[in-house]
């Protein structure tokens, strides 16, 4: 069996060089997911959008 070039090529496998992606997308976010931008005091909305019966 004979060596190849990549056989002999030092890797280095601890340099992590560019992300390849990012840490969080838009859509994993409130914005994303159509929140508001207005705080994060959400009492007044929850109170506002709760279920009839919760009379």
């Amino acid at each position: 069996m004979t060596d190849g070039p990549d056989d002999l090529r030092p890797v280095d496998l601890f340099d992590e060089g560019l992300p390849v992606l990012d840490d969080q997308t838009s859509d994993d976010t409130d914005i994303g997911w159509g929140g508001r931008l207005d705080g994060d005091d959400d009492t007044a909305r929850l109170l506002e959008e709760r279920p009839p019966h919760w009379g």
